[in-house]
């Protein structure tokens, strides 16, 4: 995709003339479509569209606010609900991990290679630091976070700070073993990512691989949901399963299990890193 385009995201009633204004408007403004994605749903009425759009003389765009200003006539015309970025704007991501960190090391591995695009504002965790003697952090903030159900309302008030000071776009839980609140959920309703330990619905509470084991299931899976009040019943973002058999015993489906939850979770984030991620209720 060009390094010079910008991404506009809306969802609105549908009716017709969404994707005519939104392309002439875009022409008469002197971009070029790159990519379009739309889809109507039949059931809500609701009409979601993806647009990536650059200069079509190549020449340097405007900023961003300025083409935000210029589309507000045709968001109001709709009544539409969107957003309107520059590709080269990273997005700043909170980790929170605890124990397991199979996750946030993938996570780091796609973010030094260069496949994440983002920039990580902090790693927090319930576990102290040499917990992950292993891993490189390099200049990343680490934030060691007790908690205790003692605790619990002070160590999310101070997970919360941490999010606004360092302006984290969005929050990543890579195994952070621990439930948040109803009212920290509220706060980062649509921008806190989980990765869930099985194919929802599916086992809950300690050793899920264990129990999935003697119940003789067939596919194990992850699935990476956006965090609601509801425990792990958030919009799902993404999911994935792998083919076991009597063969496997719970430490295999554990190491099967770590490497489906990595995937998943990396594709979830890649996904609202590039702005692939619409919210339509409960999906």
């Amino acid at each position: 995709m060009s390094p010079n385009s910008f991404i506009l995201n809306l969802s609105c009633k549908n009716v017709p003339g969404i994707v005519a204004a939104v392309s002439t408007h875009l022409y008469q403004g002197g971009y070029n479509i790159l990519d379009a994605q739309q889809f109507d749903d039949e059931e809500t009425g609701k009409f979601f569209m993806r647009v990536v759009f650059n200069p079509a003389d190549g020449s340097p765009s405007d900023a961003t606010q300025v083409l935000a200003q210029a589309f507000e006539p045709v968001a109001a015309r709709f009544g539409m609900t969107w957003s309107l970025r520059h590709q080269r704007e990273r997005r700043r991501v909170m980790i929170l991990v605890s124990k397991f960190d199979h996750c946030l090391n993938d996570l780091l591995y796609r973010w030094r290679i260069g496949e994440m695009q983002m920039d990580i504002s902090a790693i927090v965790s319930n576990y102290p630091r040499d917990t992950y003697a292993h891993a490189d952090f390099g200049d990343i903030p680490f934030h060691y976070l007790p908690i205790t159900k003692v605790t619990k309302l002070e160590q999310e008030t101070q997970v919360w700070n941490l999010v606004r000071e360092t302006e984290s776009d969005l929050v990543v839980l890579a195994r952070y073993m621990q439930i948040l609140s109803d009212g920290l959920a509220a706060k980062l309703a649509g921008r806190c990512i989980n990765i869930h330990h099985s194919f929802l619905p599916g086992f809950k509470g300690a050793k899920p691989y264990h129990q999935a084991h003697e119940r003789g299931v067939k596919l194990i899976g992850a699935t990476s949901h956006f965090v609601t009040s509801d425990l792990d019943e958030g919009p799902i973002i993404e999911q994935d399963v792998e083919r076991i058999s009597h063969r496997d015993m719970p430490e295999d489906l554990v190491r099967k299990g770590r490497d489906i939850e990595r995937r998943v979770l990396a594709r979830a984030v890649h996904h609202y890193l590039d702005d692939r991620i619409l919210l339509n209720g409960k999906k």
